[in-house]
C-alpha cells in the first residue's frame, strides 16, 4: 500500500492534504473536525496583530460561477482575515496542536510591513507549538488597500525583506504564499528563497468580480447595492496555479525551493498534477467550502489507489516527475503529428465536433457521407489541434491518434520524419540557428 506521509520543510503529516488558511480554519471547532475527518494538516487562518480585530462585512462574503449543471467552478471571496482577537486564536492553536500532535499546523500571519511588527508576533505564535508560519503576501481584497497582503507580495525586495526579517526571529519553519496578481511569478519566487524563507506556497486568490446584478446593477456579492472585487478560486483557476508552480520548479534558481501547491484542487487527481509538477504538498479550500471536510477521505483513498497501481511507493516518487516534460513551446518537436479519430460505435451523432471544425477550425470532419448523417475525420484536412476532442460530449469518443515515422501524412503529402526538430532550427524562423535538441538546464 502506498506510503501518504509527508514531510514539507520538516512539518510532518500522515498525507498531503492540508487545509488552506481560509474560512474552514478559523477556529479551533472547524480544525478539529478536519483532523477527525482526516485531513493531515492545516494552515490557520490569518492572524493580524494584537489589538482591535479587523472587522468584515455582516452581509454575503461569496461570489461564484456555476456550470450548466449547477456545479460550483469559481468561488470569489471578499471576508478578510480573522476577525477573532489574536489571543483567542492564539489559546485554541495551542490546544489544537496539543491534541493532535501528529498533524501539521502552520500559522498564516498577515502584519503591517515593519519589522518590529513581525517580531512581536512570532514569538506569540512559536509559544503555541505551532509547526510553522505562512506570510500571506497575496490578499488581494482589503488588507491591499493598508499596504499588506498583495501590495506588498507584488514587490519581490518586500517579500525578500519580510523573509529575511522572520527567518531571524523565529526558529519555525518559513513559508511565503504567493500572489497571483503579478506579471512573473519567478521573480515573487526568487526574492522569497533570496531571504531565506523555507517554502512557498501557491496561488493565493485571483483579483476578480465574479458577475453584476443586472437588476440592481451591483456587482455581487452586493452588500446595501454595492459591491467590491474580491479574491478569485476554485476549480477554474487550477491552470493558471499548475502553471505558476511549474514556472517556479523548473526555474534553475527556484528548483529546490519546496512549493506547497494551492488552487482549485477538488480531487486526488488534481493533486497528483500538482505533485507531479513540483509541488511537495497541496492545501485545499473551496472544494472543502463546497462538499465538507469527508472530501479528503475520497483524495486519501484515490491518490493511494492510484499510486498502486503505478508502483508509486511514496510521494517522492511523484513529486517532480511532470516537471521535466515542461517546456517552452519553441522545442516542441515540429515533427510529430497527430490525426483526430471518431469511435464510431461511441459516437451519438450530436454533430458538435462537425460545427465546431467548420466554423471554427478546419473544416475536417463530415456531417454525412452516402446521404446519411455521419461524422467522420477528413485527413487530408486535419491538423491535429484537437478542439473536437475538446467539444465532444462523450468521453473518449474523440481521441488524438499519432502517426508513426514513415507514414504519410495525407495533408501535406509527406512521410512523417523521425527526427526531432524544433522552431529555433525551422527555416521560416529569421532567427533559426542549428540544434538539434532542447538545451540541458
Amino acid at each position: 500500500m502506498a506510503d501518504l506521509r509527508n514531510d514539507f520543510v520538516g512539518i510532518k503529516s500522515p498525507n498531503p492534504f492540508w487545509l488552506a488558511s481560509a474560512p474552514p480554519t478559523d477556529k479551533a471547532y472547524n480544525v478539529e473536525r478536519a483532523f477527525k475527518a482526516g485531513w493531515g494538516g492545516v494552515v490557520w487562518k490569518t492572524l493580524g496583530e494584537d489589538g482591535p480585530p479587523v472587522v468584515n462585512v455582516n452581509g454575503p462574503r461569496y461570489g461564484a460561477i456555476w456550470g450548466a449543471d449547477r456545479r460550483l467552478l469559481g468561488f470569489n471571496n471578499i471576508e478578510l482575515i480573522t476577525d477573532r482577537e489574536l489571543q483567542t486564536n492564539l489559546r485554541e492553536i495551542k490546544q489544537v496542536k496539543r491534541d493532535w500532535p501528529d498533524r501539521a499546523l502552520v500559522v498564516s500571519l498577515m502584519v503591517p510591513c515593519e519589522e518590529e511588527s513581525w517580531k512581536a508576533i512570532l514569538p506569540l505564535v512559536e509559544e503555541t507549538g505551532a509547526d510553522g508560519v505562512e506570510l500571506n503576501l497575496g490578499c488581494p481584497h482589503g488588507m491591499s488597500e493598508r499596504g499588506m497582503g498583495s501590495a506588498v507580495g507584488q514587490v519581490p525586495e518586500y517579500i525578500e525583506m519580510l523573509a529575511r526579517w522572520c527567518k531571524q526571529h523565529t526558529r519555525m519553519p518559513v513559508i511565503i504564499k504567493l500572489t497571483p496578481n503579478i506579471t512573473d511569478i519567478r521573480h515573487a519566487a526568487r526574492a522569497a528563497k533570496r531571504g531565506g524563507a523555507d517554502a512557498v506556497s501557491l496561488i493565493n486568490t485571483i483579483n476578480s468580480i465574479t458577475s453584476v446584478d443586472l437588476d440592481t446593477f451591483s456587482p455581487e456579492p452586493s452588500i446595501g447595492g454595492k459591491g467590491s472585487h474580491g479574491g478569485y478560486c476554485g476549480p477554474a483557476v487550477k491552470p493558471i496555479a499548475l502553471h505558476m508552480v511549474a514556472d517556479i520548479a523548473r526555474d534553475p534558481e527556484t528548483r529546490d525551493l519546496p512549493i506547497s501547491g494551492i488552487g482549485g484542487i477538488t480531487t486526488w487527481r488534481d493533486a497528483a498534477e500538482f505533485l507531479a509538477l513540483g509541488a511537495g504538498n497541496v492545501q485545499v479550500c473551496t472544494a472543502a467550502m463546497t462538499y465538507g471536510f469527508k472530501i479528503v477521505q475520497e483524495m486519501i483513498s484515490g491518490l493511494s489507489d492510484w499510486m498502486d497501481e503505478k508502483g508509486h511507493a511514496t510521494l517522492e516518487d511523484v513529486i517532480g516527475r511532470a516537471t521535466p516534460n515542461v517546456t517552452d513551446w519553441q522545442y516542441l518537436n515540429l515533427n510529430y503529428v497527430a490525426k483526430a479519430h471518431i469511435d464510431q460505435d461511441l459516437c451519438i451523432k450530436c454533430g458538435r465536433c462537425h460545427i465546431a471544425c467548420e466554423d471554427t477550425s478546419h473544416q475536417a470532419i463530415t456531417n454525412r457521407v452516402d446521404g446519411m448523417r455521419h461524422f467522420e475525420v477528413i485527413e487530408e484536412e486535419c491538423i491535429g489541434c484537437n478542439l473536437c476532442v475538446n467539444v465532444c460530449p462523450v468521453e473518449n469518443c474523440i481521441t488524438m491518434e499519432p502517426l508513426a515515422p514513415g507514414m504519410l501524412d495525407r495533408r501535406t503529402g509527406k512521410l512523417v520524419s523521425s527526427v526531432y526538430a524544433n522552431w529555433t532550427q525551422h527555416p521560416n524562423n529569421p532567427m533559426a540557428r542549428p540544434q538539434v535538441a532542447e538545451p540541458a538546464e
